[in-house]
């Protein structure tokens, strides 16, 4: 069966989106999404994402990680289908849907979506890292010099460590710029490699960042690999609300598998 696809990206983490509301594609294949994802035999993504219909909210996302499985919340992903869902007149400039970590309201504005992410209240700062989970969970820890730092490396030897077991963490490293401004490059587990920009852990690194002392800003500007994206949140006791993701996001072309 032929399987029409567009490609989205949200500063360079990208994504295979399939209109699913006829539930016409096999979500238990987790081979054709490993196949559809791979960047040589496939179209080549970081994930791909199933966009649904909901009983609610105007729609449903159904994320996998370009190994086939499902996983956690993908910001990145999110903004990205919220893009999707305007292009196929689903929503104007506002919108809720539901994600695998619950409901998320978001906003667009020409290339650029606003997505509302989870509240946190939990984070655990160590020495030489912080740990939190922003739908995903993420390690966090800064480097002196992000931009010459072996990310696949050390990265892999954080998710795979006792520390986060046979799950595992996505893992961030981090160089500050100024009071608010951060480089950051992730290492994502899933893809098992680092990724141009990850919408979860950027939002991560923002709320560690405010949490150690490293800034009072609560408007953080997150320089990755494949562009800038923002991150504004409230500070309150038991931890932060009202987080929101801000970034571009892009159709790139469409297809047919």
């Amino acid at each position: 069966m032929a399987v029409e696809f567009y490609k989205y990206q949200g500063t360079g983490n990208d994504f295979v989106m399939i209109d699913n509301r006829q539930l016409q594609f096999d979500k238990n294949n987790t081979k054709l999404v490993a196949q559809l994802c791979d960047r040589r035999f496939g179209i080549g993504a970081d994930g791909l994402i199933l966009l649904e219909n909901h009983d609610t909210a105007d729609f449903k996302m159904v994320y996998y990680n370009s190994d086939g499985n499902p996983s956690t919340m993908c910001g990145n992903g999110g903004r990205c289908l919220v893009a999707f869902a305007k292009f196929l007149g689903m929503i104007e400039n506002s919108t809720t849907f539901e994600a695998v970590d619950g409901l998320h309201h978001a906003r667009i504005e020409n290339d650029v979506v606003k997505l509302q992410m989870q509240d946190v209240t939990k984070i655990e700062a160590n020495n030489d890292f912080v740990f939190l989970d922003t739908g995903s969970p993420h390690h966090v820890t800064c480097v002196n010099d992000v931009a010459d730092f072996n990310v696949k490396q050390e990265g892999a030897k954080i998710r795979y460590s006792d520390l986060y077991g046979k799950a595992g963490s996505n893992v961030n490293f981090v160089s500050k710029i100024s009071d608010d401004t951060f480089r950051l490059r992730t290492y994502e587990r899933g893809v098992e490699d680092e990724t141009l920009s990850c919408g979860t852990g950027a939002t991560a690194v923002a709320l560690a960042m405010n949490y150690i002392g490293e800034t009072e800003k609560n408007l953080i500007t997150l320089n990755v690999e494949g562009g800038q994206v923002q991150v504004t949140f409230n500070k309150v006791d038991n931890g932060y609300d009202n987080v929101w993701l801000i970034g571009p996001a892009k159709q790139v072309f469409k297809g047919e598998w």
